[in-house]
């Protein structure tokens, strides 16, 4: 048996923008890149590298990047190590430049990416940009679900979870496409506004957040974007999309001397050449206060309303 001291070791630890050495032989070979090509080391996690491509004005700013998880949350110079933190399922991960990113993991849109599958599997097809635009005719709030609820993790028949779901709180379930396609955005919206809010208490931070940063393929979607907007009651910038990318290639640019300065810089340079659209909140700001109590309060049956409001489809 090997002893101890033959076992292969990990790499050392290196902080981000750290030179990491050159590419091995073999790799430029099949690559055709040229000799030497540099390697460097960048955020812990594509969300390190996405939270460095928020594209913020100001240290006021909250960040989700959302994909099929939604991870919202805040930069912080030091971690969160309460217990009331750790029973609120908040994670202190390594970012750039020794910040904190203090988050929580939603389940994002990968509700919906299920909900689509489901239905392609049942001979339904559905146009997503159309279905977007009925769900956005469609009632808000009608009915709400915990997106962090562990029946949503595995794949399956989400359209049946998700109104299994609606019914077990008393409210009614979706009875189209576009109802649960609006459910889902409606919720996911909630959630993000939840886990925002929960960051900024748990964190001391109170009324330090006046702008929400949406990064990620999320940021195509402008009716989870409006809604979230909403939900949190604060200006929503949606973009990049590639924040991932565009963080890490920053933090190599860097170290490379073709850019310089801090995150404020290197942010400032994303939000003066990317495409970015910003949201408004719109509506009645506590329509949202009483979706979630729904959900807070809810009981665990069916009720005859819920029964009843799923009688006549609207939409």
């Amino acid at each position: 048996t090997p002893s101890a001291s033959t076992w292969p070791s990990s790499p050392p630890l290196r902080n981000p923008g750290t030179p990491a050495g050159t590419l091995l032989p073999d790799v430029l070979a099949a690559t055709g890149l040229p000799h030497p090509t540099p390697v460097t080391a960048v955020g812990s996690h594509d969300t390190a590298s996405a939270v460095v491509g928020v594209p913020a004005t100001s240290p006021r700013f909250a960040y989700i990047a959302t994909g099929t998880w939604s991870l919202a949350g805040l930069e912080l110079d030091a971690p969160v190590l309460t217990e009331a933190s750790r029973l609120a399922n908040f994670t202190n991960e390594l970012g750039v430049d020794g910040t904190v990113r203090y988050l929580r993991n939603i389940m994002g849109l990968w509700l919906l990416q299920e909900c689509l599958r489901t239905w392609e599997n049942t001979g339904e097809q559905h146009h997503l940009p159309t279905l977007l635009e009925a769900a956005a005719r469609a009632t808000p709030l009608r009915s709400v679900v915990d997106a962090g609820d562990p029946a949503f993790i595995a794949p399956g028949d989400m359209p049946d979870r998700i109104a299994a779901a609606c019914r077990r709180t008393g409210q009614p379930a979706p009875r189209t496409p576009a109802e649960t396609t609006r459910c889902v955005l409606d919720s996911l919206a909630l959630a993000h506004r939840r886990a925002l809010a929960d960051a900024v208490r748990l964190s001391g931070r109170t009324g330090t957040v006046d702008t929400v940063h949406i990064v990620g393929g999320g940021a195509h979607n402008t009716l989870l974007c409006q809604l979230t907007a909403d939900a949190c009651g604060l200006p929503v910038v949606a973009g990049p999309a590639e924040a991932a990318a565009l963080g890490n290639v920053l933090i190599q640019a860097r170290t490379a001397g073709t850019i310089s300065g801090g995150l404020p810089e290197l942010r400032a340079l994303l939000h003066s050449t990317q495409p970015l659209r910003q949201y408004e909140p719109t509506g009645d700001h506590s329509a949202w206060d009483r979706a979630a109590s729904r959900l807070e309060g809810a009981e665990v049956t069916e009720t005859e309303e819920a029964k009843a409001a799923e009688e006549e489809p609207c939409g």
